[in-house]
């Protein structure tokens, strides 16, 4: 036994019963971040981890030469609010993006917006901000440490006034302007006993939508729509590009399914006084539908009903029958439509996702024609800008390699042509040092995985290099190419490969690939994962105990439950605020929401399935005489309000009891909490470098590898 860890004191006598079947949860004391006990195991953790992570032999040079690369200039998409131009901006090292305006695209821009001025060290973060229509206001929430909270204050566009109007209360919230800029809808919850603060962990339930109007106190503020006997249920208004209707999405969990209610404002006499008298379009939760434009009464959605690659749909609200409902365009034969915008009034701007690479195009809105392609090299759109009644827009390409190009096109030339309006280069990085290509591998059930890898130019296949392994896996997340310095500094300086397997349970290949790794088919998940190892050692990239696996949130759970079920195949895990205990997730905060994607522990058949892969119940009891498990770092963070860190706290100690005491357990079992950080989130520039650094050194130092200048 090489370490000595914190002693965690085990109450056998806390048993639950799951319909007949009695599962002790001793580290339960755990769950109340705020004890004496809790606090003082953290700090011991913390004390045990934060040592080995220091006197890490690369960590001074990771954590100097990260810093140096991450401090390049970095850019959203500029968009057009009247006839302004607003854009985010970090100049590299800024904790946080600041936002900026200029009155034409080639005039001096000026600070609108630094949040980076709200505290010393960066933890209150911008989580959303709305301009109205004409420009006249700016309402911008905040969030404190990573915390889910949000408080929405408002000032004036023009000369940056600040309002005293301010909504406390607010999660996962929209935040629509109506057309006249008279005020927003939000959603907001009910006051509840105890802190708010993001360290606590009460269920979130009963969120309602409200009208705000400018100049007014919240208390003050109009309910427009609530759920009583549908306490899980989420809204969200979309205000039409026309400003007629109020557009009310509802969602019950994570599914990609949703209700659609509309109002038409015009037909409100005296305004938005109480709850709105809401139109049902779609009263079930068959499909989804995501409001794209509308011509009069002629609505466009994005769509999945029978349609798993998503396709758009035209509803005429006048005529609203079903068998009434016409296809604008179809559902691609193998590629995903993933998103869609109007632009200059009559044209759609359509990504699709083709074996996770993105294609863009450009549609006619009133045929559903294809009119042209728009130059993109290998990669992902991660930003668009547009707006209907604009005739240019803005898009944002990126890539393993490529750190950002936005291409500018305005329809209204002569020979409309995208250009490039912005390319960023990294000093210090050369993008011909590296070599990116997708390979397919079967899974366990024959199904072929798609997976990116990135390694230098010329790379042996001598089954010596080290391998971070990334996945996520859930969700119908699309785990698409991205820019990531530590990951490029993984692959220079530690002469590893860097490997992105596109499982299943994400939306690279639409409803069916999603739902090919939820509920029931979870496993496939692990199995694709694995799978992914067992190929990159098979074709002689590496070999088992040069393997590092990361993932985060569900890819903490992806990462955990391979861990335990395969602690041979891999040399080193990083798990990163990972849903550990899969039998009470539901309980705390918004874990309800993610039951469409496990199941619920409520339920006796669901039970069956998570009881077989739960990570904190799937370890060992000592005296432990198994394979040795890998290096383990696992991390969260006490203002985590999403998956709250008590899932971390009960796998590790669960894990130090189970296997730390093993003769054989050389490597260390480790956990990172983080303070004043949550989800991830709005983290800060500093925190972000000073993770990655600590991730990769332990990385190195657990697989043995040395620093290559």
């Amino acid at each position: 036994m090489a370490f000595q860890y914190p002693a965690a004191r085990r109450d056998e006598t806390q048993v639950d019963n799951y319909h007949g079947t009695k599962i002790c949860d001793p580290y339960n004391w755990l769950e109340d971040p705020d004890s004496a006990e809790t606090v003082a195991f953290v700090e011991a953790q913390n004390n045990l981890t934060m040592k080995y992570l220091e006197e890490c032999s690369v960590r001074p040079q990771f954590h100097q030469r990260l810093t140096e690369l991450y401090d390049y200039p970095k850019y959203s998409c500029p968009y057009k609010r009247g006839q302004r131009y607003f854009y985010f901006h970090n100049q590299g090292l800024q904790n946080q993006d600041v936002l900026y305006i200029q009155d034409s695209l080639d005039a001096p821009a000026t600070v609108f917006f630094d949040p980076n001025k709200l505290s010393d060290d960066g933890t209150v973060a911008l989580k959303m901000g709305r301009l109205s229509e004409e420009c006249e206001y700016f309402a911008y929430g905040l969030s404190s440490s990573g915390s889910d909270w949000v408080t929405v204050r408002f000032m004036k566009a023009d000369d940056l006034t600040p309002l005293s109007d301010v909504l406390e209360r607010v999660k996962f919230s929209c935040l629509a302007w109506t057309h006249d800029a008279k005020g927003v809808f939000y959603n907001c919850y009910p006051r509840q006993e105890g802190k708010t603060d993001g360290t606590e962990t009460t269920s979130n339930l009963n969120q309602k939508l409200y009208f705000h109007v400018i100049g007014t106190e919240q208390s003050q503020d109009v309910l427009v729509a609530e759920f009583p006997e549908h306490p899980k249920w989420h809204s969200s208004v979309t205000i039409s590009d026309d400003g007629r209707y109020a557009v009310l999405s509802i969602t019950e969990g994570c599914e990609p399914v949703n209700q659609l209610w509309y109002c038409d404002l015009q037909q409100l006499p005296d305004g938005i006084k109480g709850l709105l008298p809401w139109v049902k379009l779609v009263d079930n939760f068959d499909a989804q539908f995501s409001y794209v434009t509308n011509e009069g009464s002629v609505f466009t959605f994005h769509s999945n009903l029978d349609a798993p690659r998503y396709r758009l749909i035209n509803i005429d609200i006048q005529k609203p029958d079903r068998q009434l409902w016409t296809t604008l365009i179809p559902q691609h034969d193998k590629d995903v439509l993933s998103f869609v915008s109007c632009v200059n009034q009559r044209h759609l701007l359509v990504n699709f996702v083709h074996d996770v690479k993105d294609v863009l195009q450009l549609y006619e809105l009133s045929s559903g024609r294809l009119v042209r392609d728009l130059p993109l090299d290998v990669g992902t759109v991660s930003g668009v800008s547009c707006k209907k009644k604009h005739s240019e827009f803005f898009y944002k390409f990126t890539s393993f390699t490529t750190p950002g190009i936005i291409y500018h096109c305005d329809l209204n030339d002569q020979n409309p042509e995208p250009k490039v309006f912005r390319e960023v280069e990294v000093k210090g990085i050369r993008q011909d040092d590296y070599q990116t290509r997708q390979v397919f591998y079967p899974s366990k059930d024959g199904t072929k995985i798609p997976m990116f890898l990135v390694h230098a130019k010329g790379l042996k296949n001598d089954g010596t290099h080290p391998v971070f392994l990334y996945g996520y896996g859930g969700f119908e997340a699309s785990i698409q190419p991205r820019y990531n310095v530590a990951y490029l500094l993984f692959v220079r300086h530690l002469g590893g490969i860097l490997a992105v397997a596109n499982i299943r349970g994400g939306g690279e290949y639409g409803l069916t690939w999603h739902k090919g790794g939820t509920l029931g088919n979870k496993q496939n998940c692990f199995d694709d994962f694995q799978c992914a190892a067992e190929y990159l050692i098979q074709e002689k990239f590496t070999s088992a105990d040069r393997i590092a696996i990361n993932g985060a949130s569900n890819g903490g759970l992806l990462v955990a439950a391979c861990l335990n079920q395969r602690p041979d195949l891999f040399g080193c895990v990083v798990a990163e605020v990972g849903v550990m205990d899969m039998l009470k997730f539901h309980k705390f905060t918004i874990g309800h929401a993610w039951t469409t994607d496990y199941g619920c522990s409520d339920n006796p058949e669901q039970f069956k399935w998570l009881i077989k892969y739960s990570p904190l119940h799937n370890l060992p009891q000592p005296p432990y005489s198994g394979p040795p498990y890998p290096a383990v770092l696992l991390l969260t963070a006490d203002h985590d309000d999403r998956v709250v860190p008590l899932h971390t706290l009960k796998y590790c100690a669960a894990l130090q009891h189970g296997v730390g005491g093993s003769a054989a357990q050389r490597q260390p079992l480790m956990v990172r909490v983080d303070t004043r950080s949550g989800h991830g989130e709005g983290k800060s520039t500093a925190k972000a470098i000073l993770e990655d650094a600590h991730i990769f050194s332990f990385i190195a130092e657990t697989l043995g590898l040395s620093w290559k200048e």
